[in-house]
Parts: C-alpha cells; sequence; structure tokens
C-alpha cells in the first residue's frame, strides 16, 4: 500500500512538472520573436510608413545592386522630368548589353513609357535613354543623381550609371535601397508603375506585352499583399530583390542582396514579409494631438507612425522640451518624435501682435505730430502774410 501511495506521489509530481514546462514554453513562445534565417549576403526588413528597421542582415555592407539601380532612376527621371516629354533614342542607348525593350535609334518615346521599360521589363536601353534625356550623357547623370540621392538622405551610395550593370565603384547598401524605395513609394506615379503587372508595349522594332519580372508580383509564387518589386542580376551581385508589400495597418519593404540562386532570394524575401506580418504592427498618432507638460502645449503637427511588436505593451513620455518617446515594457526606445510648442508659439504670435500695435500706435502718434506741425507752420504763415499787408 506504502509503495503505491509512493508510486501515485511520484506520479502526481512528474505531471505536474511536465504541466509547469509545457505551460512555460508556451508563454515564451507566445511572447517571443523568432527571427528568420537569412541565406542572401544582406537584406533589411523596414515599416514603409515610419522607416523603422525590423530586421537587418548586414544594412549597412556596400554590394553591387544589379538592376535594383533603376529605382533611383525611375524616382528621379519622374521628379525631374515632365512625362509627356518625347525622348529621341541615341545609338548608345540602342547599343547596350543586357536586358532591353529593343528600342531603335532615332525612335521617339515619351518619357513615362521609357520608366515603364525600365521598371517592369528592366530595360537598360531604357535607363541609358533616360539618363541622356535629364542629363546629357550618363556621366554627367551618375554625378547629378548621386547628388539627389545624398539631398533624400543615402550616405553610402555611389552610382556610376542608370542600369546596375556591373563597375567595380556603383556600390550601394541594403539601408541605402530601402530608403530610397520608401522616398519613391510617396510618389503617385512611381507607386503606379512599381506595382504594374503587364504592359501593352507598342514599340518601333518590338509589340509585346511586356510582364514584370518579380514572381511574387506576378503571383507566379502567390504572396498576398504585394504591391510592388523590382528584380536584378548580374555575375558579380548575385540576385538581388526589392519588395514592397501592405497587410492590414503594416507596409514593409524588404531588400535582399547577393543571393547564391534565385529561389534563395525569393525564400528570404517571403521569410522577411512573414516576420513583419506575423510579428509587428503600426501604430499612428493623429495631426494635432495634444500633451500637457509643466502648463505648457504641445502638439503633433503631422500624422505620426510608429511599428511596435505585437508582443510589446507601450508607454508615451514628453519630455520638458516637448520630445515625445515610445517605449516598449523593457524602457527600450522605440521611437521618438519633436513636438511644436504650441504655448510659445501662441507667446510668439501675442507678441508680435503687440509689437504691431505697438508700431501703429507709434505710427498713428506719429501722423498726428506731422498734422499738429503741419497747421501750426499754416497757421504762421497766415499770420505773418496778414502782417506784411498791414505794414
Amino acid at each position: 500500500m506504502e509503495f503505491n501511495f509512493m508510486k501515485k506521489i511520484v506520479a502526481t509530481i512528474l505531471i505536474i512538472f511536465l504541466l509547469c514546462i509545457t505551460f512555460n514554453y508556451k508563454m515564451i513562445g507566445a511572447n517571443s520573436i523568432e527571427e528568420p534565417l537569412i541565406a542572401s549576403e544582406a537584406a533589411i526588413l523596414i515599416d514603409e510608413k515610419s522607416g523603422q528597421i525590423l530586421f537587418g542582415k548586414n544594412p549597412d555592407q556596400k554590394m553591387n545592386p544589379a538592376s535594383l539601380t533603376k529605382i533611383a532612376t525611375a524616382i528621379y527621371a519622374i521628379e525631374r522630368g515632365k512625362l509627356e516629354d518625347v525622348v529621341t533614342v541615341s545609338e548608345n542607348a540602342r547599343e547596350i548589353e543586357g536586358t532591353r525593350v529593343y528600342l531603335e535609334i532615332g525612335e521617339r518615346v515619351t518619357l513615362k513609357k521609357l520608366i515603364q521599360g525600365l521598371l517592369i521589363n528592366s530595360g537598360n536601353d531604357a535607363a541609358v535613354a533616360i539618363s541622356e534625356y535629364l542629363d546629357g550623357s550618363e556621366q554627367q547623370f551618375a554625378n547629378n543623381i548621386n547628388k539627389y540621392l545624398q539631398n533624400i538622405g543615402l550616405q553610402d551610395t555611389n552610382f556610376v550609371n542608370p542600369h546596375g550593370l556591373y563597375h567595380i565603384d556603383h556600390k550601394t547598401t541594403a539601408r541605402d535601397l530601402a530608403k530610397i524605395t520608401q522616398y519613391a513609394m510617396k510618389n503617385n506615379d512611381f507607386r503606379e508603375m512599381f506595382g504594374t503587372k503587364e504592359l501593352q508595349w507598342d514599340g518601333e522594332s518590338w509589340d509585346t506585352t511586356l510582364y514584370t519580372h518579380h514572381k511574387l508580383l506576378r503571383e507566379e509564387i502567390p504572396y498576398e499583399g504585394v504591391t510592388g518589386g523590382k528584380t536584378g542580376f548580374v555575375d558579380q551581385s548575385g540576385f538581388t530583390l526589392i519588395t514592397t508589400a501592405t497587410k492590414s495597418d503594416l507596409s514593409v519593404i524588404a531588400v535582399t542582396l547577393k543571393a547564391q540562386t534565385e529561389d534563395i532570394a525569393y525564400h528570404d524575401t517571403v521569410d522577411l514579409l512573414d516576420y513583419g506580418f506575423d510579428y509587428f504592427t503600426t501604430e499612428d498618432i493623429p495631426e494635432g494631438q495634444r500633451y500637457e507638460i509643466n502648463n505648457r502645449l504641445f502638439i503633433s503637427n503631422e500624422t505620426l507612425h510608429f511599428t511596435i511588436s505585437k508582443n510589446d505593451t507601450i508607454t508615451k513620455h514628453v519630455t520638458d522640451n516637448g520630445l515625445l518617446e515610445i517605449r516598449n515594457q523593457n524602457q527600450d526606445l522605440i521611437a521618438s518624435f519633436q513636438l511644436v510648442n504650441v504655448t510659445q508659439l501662441k507667446e510668439n504670435v501675442e507678441y508680435m501682435i503687440e509689437a504691431k500695435e505697438d508700431s501703429i500706435k507709434k505710427q498713428n502718434e506719429n501722423k498726428y505730430l506731422i498734422l499738429f506741425g503741419s497747421i501750426l507752420i499754416i497757421c504762421l504763415l497766415l499770420l505773418e502774410n496778414r502782417r506784411i499787408k498791414r505794414s
């Protein structure tokens, strides 16, 4: 009997122990984030709205992007040129190697059509034609686009051509590629062309239907929510890929560089997208949100976006100088935004109004003095005139 009783106690303890382990495992699983295992040499995943980095692998390593270069060429052309302008194709553009839309020497094509051929079919000839239209030559184009990219915040990019064919000095990073894509996606013309799956192409020597090379976008590899994409490949760069996607309130940009095979590039991209959509969400702070700190009023002067883990509990704190800090339960800083000091603005406005009123008052006083002085002078002249007549 005593032996059986001990067996029951041991069995009960064992069951409780197993239940505790299982419960603890489930709790850990519920709160942990499993980062993807990325085989590409470099990769990054960012939130499109806020620019926050959700995942990075060698994001600042300088590498050759191949045809991902054309994203920069496209947004530069959209902002610098006029889409309805007609471009005449040169011999230099016609003879470029690699993927083309088969432009002919002397063919006249609108800038918009060239950008479509650039993004959808990755036309190197379209890229050269665009660069010559914008800046006269590929070399001058490279000088100008590098300045343009620096002005919008790219720090580690140097392009020597508009298409991405290999050159030892043609370099960028996953971080910079994500930044330029985020910037470009704010432009409606770019968004439309970047997300185009197919386009009827009527050229002087080539009539066809262009289909995007990006397999997720054209749904050869099904993935819900993909909004745009660009592929790239040269021997020295391996397979490169940029993908934009949206689900619910979260929009992300995934970049992978130097995958050994095309399948690896797409597998890495799908893993990045799954990671983003499974674990993160975007929250907004509306424009005009008010925060009162030490009798001073601060507001957000635009809609602010920040991305958090779905497992995070966040707190918001506004410093004395109006810096809004978003922190998680571990007090890690997730995002920060400088708010506008409305109290100071009000004081400045009141001071300006008061100064203006003082100025008007002084002006009026001066007018009265001038008027009084003028009347006095006239009276004196009249008296003097009467005295002269009497004498």
